[in-house]
């Protein structure tokens, strides 16, 4: 199984940008997902450095993609989004308004935020010529196989959230602006003061959400350490790690350690919460419980004899 990075969900400098990107060149990474995904006011502060990280992660043997926004609103985001097959790479829709922006007959891949949930929207992408998807993180690991089983047989490399905070929403409106009683328009970045995302939560104190700027994320960082057998048995040929701002380069090798069968799901786990103790980890949805349900918090069973 393979491992990608998917866009990083939040806005860093440009200098933190760039390190981060030149760390994944030497990770035990395949593929490289980058460029903006939330929202297009970030992408000027490091556009210009994208041609060199995409030289950076190529030469180091790495796939990469261009992710488009998720949503798509302006006139300068239409521009920018049918900019992105100039790169000269393959592009990553999140919006299904990226498509008409692609050369006629171009292959592409479908990110997360596009509602793949069932066989036949699979194979209108596979004729659009999608190669690749990485299914929505809410899907159940029934439904997982059942699309990985048709994509199999139309070509399709079925992808799996891994790792990171999942993306439930984009909205026109930035609560990072309206929390600063600023407008959207007039925000001044205030997303940038949470790397990884505004915790939120409920009038009882109990953590609930994460907020992104226009984006609503969970609270808990899904975590598919638990799930590698039984992903690998569906068909599930990538596992995505989304970016984050404590020792990402770490989690990159205990994944692939995982999925070399050096260590389990239980020390990958641990490990990750001691990067930063304050992450909570869930894997409800693939289980088909909760989604802030956690397989490292139920009881080990006792093997029949």
């Amino acid at each position: 199984m393979d491992l990608t990075v998917g866009p990083n969900q939040f806005f860093w400098s440009a200098d933190r940008w760039t390190g981060f990107y030149d760390e994944l060149a030497s990770s035990p990474v395949d593929r490289v997902v980058l460029g903006e995904l939330v929202c297009s006011k970030r992408l000027p502060f490091y556009q210009d450095r994208i041609p060199e990280a995409i030289a950076t992660l190529i030469e180091a043997g790495k796939d990469v993609a261009l992710t488009s926004l998720a949503l798509v609103t302006l006139k300068r985001e239409r521009k920018q989004t049918s900019e992105l097959a100039e790169m000269g790479v393959e592009v990553e829709i999140n919006d299904l308004t990226a498509l008409p922006h692609l050369p006629e007959g171009s292959k592409f891949s479908v990110g997360p935020l596009v509602n793949v949930y069932n066989e036949g929207t699979l194979a209108w992408l596979a004729s659009k010529g999608a190669t690749r998807i990485c299914l929505p993180p809410e899907l159940p690991l029934a439904s997982v196989e059942t699309i990985a089983t048709v994509g199999a047989d139309l070509g399709v490399s079925i992808e799996v959230w891994g790792h990171g905070r999942l993306p439930l929403a984009i909205s026109g409106r930035c609560y990072h602006a309206r929390l600063h009683k600023r407008t959207k328009d007039n925000c001044q970045f205030a997303c940038e003061d949470d790397p990884d995302g505004l915790d939120v939560r409920t009038m009882e104190g109990q953590p609930f959400l994460a907020m992104n700027g226009v984006q609503t994320l969970s609270d808990t960082y899904g975590c598919a350490a638990y799930q590698i057998d039984a992903l690998t048995q569906a068909g599930v040929s990538a596992l995505r790690l989304s970016p984050q701002s404590k020792g990402f380069t770490d989690l990159c090798d205990l994944y692939r350690q995982l999925l070399d069968g050096k260590v389990n799901g239980a020390h990958v786990a641990g490990a990750i919460v001691g990067i930063d103790d304050n992450i909570r980890l869930s894997d409800g949805f693939l289980t088909g419980d909760r989604g802030v349900e956690w397989s490292g918090n139920q009881p080990l069973t006792t093997p029949q004899v």
